[in-house]
């Protein structure tokens, strides 16, 4: 019987999160976006934890660091993408760049220029490097200060972006 109330308790969570998640200002919404982010199933479990924090981040109100959580998450995968081969084919194209190592490259080449050298390998296309490009500059916008101070739905509208272009990059190979 118990059991019964629990059940129903959880159906009208459900039903009344997507009822809520169409209205501007409501925090279910969040919720809808966690249901987005279960699609991803490909992730590292690094990628996923800093999905997740950026989902959190957005239900505290923590907008700013919901950005740079999403976006770290997204960068990750495509470092991790451009290492593939053991960044060799980035070596020929970077000759002057460290690529002794993944931790070497992150330290040294900057977040813009790793997405350009992602264009030129075929990872991305012009539209999606500039794409990137754009998140990116919003997350600086976040992670430094600035006059920047997203919403609700900036913040749901850069992280549900950032979880489809990792469902994309998730599927190319150099």
């Amino acid at each position: 019987m118990i059991w019964d109330f629990v059940e129903q308790a959880r159906r009208f969570e459900r039903e009344a999160h997507s009822i809520l998640a169409v209205h501007e200002g409501s925090r279910s919404r969040v919720v809808s976006l966690r249901d987005t982010f279960k699609r991803i199933d490909k992730l590292s479990i690094k990628q996923a934890d800093l999905l997740k924090q950026a989902i959190r981040c957005a239900e505290h109100e923590l907008y700013r660091a919901a950005h740079v959580m999403a976006w770290a998450a997204l960068m990750d995968l495509l470092e991790e993408k451009l290492a593939s081969d053991g960044l060799v084919r980035l070596a020929q194209i970077h000759a002057k760049w460290p690529c002794e190592s993944l931790e070497e490259l992150r330290e040294n080449i900057g977040e813009f220029q790793l997405i350009q050298a992602a264009r030129e390998l075929g990872l991305l296309g012009k539209n999606e490097m500039k794409a990137l490009h754009g998140l990116l500059n919003k997350r600086n916008e976040c992670a430094h200060p600035s006059d920047f101070f997203p919403d609700l739905n900036e913040t749901l509208g850069f992280v549900a972006e950032v979880i489809r272009r990792t469902t994309t990059l998730m599927q190319r190979t150099l």
